[in-house]
């Protein structure tokens, strides 16, 4: 893959980005309506307005309100601890169970940026925590890395070529034997959620080693994993693995 053609990917994806995002006036707010979608296949929407010199972005309070309604609970010491770090980790704060952000005229579009990113990544994490007793799948998969003695870093920033900010789940170092591996497990497998991970990917391969490698693990234990999810992340050299087969890369990873 050249320069160009991660540059054309870019582009089209900008040009999807402005064609499929809407604007409306509700009284003092400006709401967004955004092409990327929840967990109920609706658009996600978010609000701004003027405030103090600048603008805020929030989400009104709805991706929280929306898990806690289909049975979700927040409330425990280590799940409130991991939302923390997954708000921090975007620059996002909370308000009134609300999650916000700030942002000036310059830096508008990377603050929506992270406040989309920060909604999905949430509602993606606490999804399957239902009264059934079904653990987080982030937590099946720090305990899977764990025994088997993987060294990694968890929730990982990097700037991508578009000079947004995109999140990664784990980074292991290079090592004698292997490259640098980045893992996203991602929850919810579908072609959004691919699609979201594979423009992740690709603006920001630049700046990382050309030898990195990416995983996405698919979790494949409630229902299956559709072939449009896995066809992207392979089309932009991301390996899907399904978490059915994730013994397949344990030593990849622990390496």
């Amino acid at each position: 893959m050249t320069v160009d053609e991660v540059q054309k990917l870019l582009d089209r994806y900008a040009l999807w980005l402005k064609d499929k995002t809407k604007v409306r006036q509700v009284e003092d707010w400006v709401e967004i309506t955004t092409p990327y979608l929840d967990r109920h296949n609706d658009y996600i929407q978010i609000y701004s307005q003027r405030e103090n010199g600048g603008y805020v972005l929030t989400d009104d309070g709805y991706t929280l309100e929306d898990l806690r309604q289909s049975g979700c609970s927040l409330d425990t010491p280590k799940r409130e601890a991991l939302l923390r770090m997954t708000l921090n980790g975007f620059g996002v704060q909370l308000r009134n169970n609300a999650m916000q952000v700030h942002a000036g005229e310059q830096n508008f579009p990377l603050r929506k940026h992270n406040l989309l990113q920060a909604m999905l990544a949430v509602n993606d994490l606490f999804f399957l925590a239902l009264p059934s007793g079904l653990s987080l799948f982030y937590e099946e998969v720090v305990a899977w890395m764990d025994q088997a003695d993987v060294r990694y870093t968890t929730n990982v920033k990097f700037t991508g070529h578009s000079g947004y900010d995109h999140h990664f789940d784990f980074v292991i170092p290079k090592s004698r034997r292997e490259p640098e591996r980045i893992v996203e497990t991602i929850n919810r497998p579908s072609k959004e959620t691919a699609q979201s991970l594979a423009f992740a990917w690709i603006d920001t391969k630049e700046v990382r080693p050309p030898d990195s490698r990416v995983y996405a693990i698919l979790n494949d234990a409630e229902a299956r994993v559709p072939n449009a999810a896995v066809d992207a992340l392979r089309s932009y050299d991301v390996r899907p693995v399904l978490w059915s087969e994730r013994e397949e890369i344990i030593n990849e990873l622990a390496a």
